[in-house]
């Protein structure tokens, strides 16, 4: 496959996932998150935390209204977060169950950065694309796959979104038209079928 059909595969696929209404994906994550208040303190293993102790840590308010306590080091892996940097910091589009997994992402991003994706993708095999741990924790079912990729284009996470864009495209390789469509929920073209089958 030729490198200008993988980036317009993986495009392709973010434009799709983009388009998903959000209520279509999030209600059995929301159910699982539950409702009980709780605080998550993250502070990765091996990273310090800010010499300027009063802002070691920020404060982010999911969905739910729970609320995780996180390393500024971890929480500036987001753009939107990093830009908006203070005290406390409200994330009205993710709930708790996705922000503990892009939170999860984040912490291991600053101990082991991800290394660039190399496009086309090596394999549908995930591990062969990435490092053993970000193979593995992209290794979640389709809808929880889609919501991630939702959940970090909001938090602006551009690791994160190639992560997870890279497993959905090869997630498709090799599909039919018909299954892609099934997989989207919308129709494409027998041309856009054969570019994100061999992508």
């Amino acid at each position: 496959a030729s490198s200008r059909q993988s980036e317009w595969t993986m495009a392709h696929v973010q434009r799709k996932i983009e388009g998903i209404p959000r209520g279509r994906t999030g209600v059995a994550l929301e159910e699982a998150a539950g409702r009980d208040d709780y605080v998550f303190v993250e502070h990765p293993e091996g990273v310090e935390a800010p010499d300027d102790t009063s802002r070691a840590f920020v404060t982010l308010t999911s969905k739910d209204g729970d609320q995780f306590e996180v390393a500024v080091s971890v929480a500036e892996v987001s753009e939107l977060v990093k830009q908006d940097m203070k005290d406390e910091i409200a994330l009205p589009q993710v709930t708790s169950r996705l922000l503990a997994k892009v939170l999860e992402f984040c912490r291991h991003q600053v101990v082991e950065p991800m290394a660039e994706i190399q496009k086309p993708l090596r394999s549908a095999d995930m591990r062969e694309n990435v490092q053993e741990w970000y193979a593995a924790y992209i290794d979640v079912d389709q809808e929880l796959l889609f919501e991630l990729v939702l959940a970090a284009n909001y938090m602006r996470v551009a690791p994160l979104v190639a992560l997870a864009s890279a497993a959905v495209a090869a997630m498709l390789k090799g599909k039919s038209p018909q299954e892609i469509r099934r997989v989207f929920g919308a129709d494409c073209s027998p041309e856009e079928g054969a570019q994100v089958r061999h992508g």
